[in-house]
Formats: C-alpha cells, sequence, structure tokens
C-alpha cells in the first residue's frame, strides 16, 4: 500500500467497496458466490487494517479519515449480515434465514450508535483527553474473571478473526451457521462495548 503512494482515505473507500461486494456475492446465494464474497471479505479487511498503518507511516492522519473508517466498518458489518441472511432465504426458502439477518446487521448498527454517543461524551479538554489515550495505551487495562474475559472475546477477537471465520465457512457451504449466532452475538457485541467503554478499556 506504501509503494503504491494511494492515501490512506483510497484504501479506505477500496475496503469499503471490497467489503459491499462481498455482501453482493453472498446475496446470491450460491456456493460458488459465497467463496467470492468471503475472498472479498478478507480483502476488505486486510485493506482495513493498512489504512490506519499507512496514515501513521505517512503522517496523514485525519480526524474525518478515522470517522471514514469507522463508517465503512460498520456498513461492511451491517450489510454482510443482510446479504448473507438474503442470499440463504433465497437458496433456503425460509424467511427466518432474512430475520437472523437483519436482527444482527440491527446489533452491527446498535454498536455504531453507542461508539458515536461515547465519542460526543469524551471530555471537551483536549489536553486531558489525550493525556487520558496516553495512559490507557501505557497501561490498558487487563480483563479480570469471567465477565471481563467474555466482555474481550465478544469485542476483541470476534472481530480480529471474523473475515477468516466466514472464509472457511464459505469453503464448506456452511456460512448459515453464522446467522443465528450473529443475531444473538451481535447483541452481546454492542452491549460489550458499551461495558468495555465504562470500564475505561482502551479502544
Amino acid at each position: 500500500m506504501l509503494r503504491s503512494r494511494l492515501s490512506p482515505n483510497a484504501i479506505t473507500w477500496l475496503s469499503l467497496f471490497s467489503g459491499l461486494l462481498g455482501g453482493v456475492f453472498f446475496a446470491l446465494g450460491t456456493y460458488g458466490w459465497g467463496i467470492a464474497g468471503g475472498i472479498a471479505l478478507v480483502l476488505a479487511y486486510t485493506l482495513d487494517n493498512c489504512d490506519g498503518e499507512v496514515a501513521r507511516l505517512t503522517n496523514t492522519s485525519s480526524a474525518f479519515g478515522a470517522k471514514l473508517d469507522d463508517v465503512a466498518d460498520w456498513l461492511i458489518d451491517s450489510f454482510f449480515f443482510l446479504a448473507l441472511g438474503y442470499g440463504t432465504w433465497i437458496s433456503q426458502g425460509d424467511f427466518v434465514w432474512f430475520a437472523f439477518g437483519l436482527a444482527a446487521a440491527a446489533g452491527a448498527s446498535i454498536d455504531y450508535l453507542v461508539d458515536l454517543y461515547k465519542d460526543r461524551q469524551q471530555t471537551t479538554d483536549d489536553n486531558e483527553a489525550s493525556k487520558l489515550r496516553e495512559e490507557q495505551a501505557r497501561n490498558p487495562k487487563q480483563a479480570e474473571g469471567f465477565v471481563d474475559w467474555l466482555i474481550y472475546v465478544f469485542h476483541k477477537l470476534s472481530r480480529a478473526d471474523f473475515c477468516v471465520i466466514v472464509l472457511t465457512l464459505a469453503v464448506f457451504g456452511v456460512t448459515w451457521v453464522l446467522l443465528p449466532l450473529a443475531a444473538i452475538g451481535a447483541q452481546a457485541y454492542w452491549i460489550a462495548d458499551l461495558f468495555s467503554r465504562v470500564r475505561g478499556w482502551h479502544t
């Protein structure tokens, strides 16, 4: 990405395009297009991890870029579940799969709204906020006990490996198993996000 000389925002737009294209592939509801969708999603997540790194390495970080990245993540996640639910509904003929997709997409959207709300609640004292972020980065809160670990798993690990899980399930033709899990798990994810911020974890 550095050699391509693309701007961080351009990389984010490519990530968004790849993620939405992957969703379209899953909406077609066939085995082959499901694998194509999984590959597109892996590409989207890879690019999503590149844009911030390129911004830091080229000293081109911006508030707009950070917000664009958040919006892209939300759109990709929400559209993926909607598309997967629709494709499974079409292929299996049962509307309940699309209902699962709607519930998962709703959970992803609520998580995005939680992020927006918490960001608006941050202190207006830039110096204090900067010191707090630096302190959290140096001394991140460690998970202690079952509840903390459960929150950590949902909030951190699930997203880190999600695209690989999707591609693996697509290869075996069972991506639909994500739908009932995500319909519940997406709700747990935004609750975990809310609690992680309340507990002062660095996110």
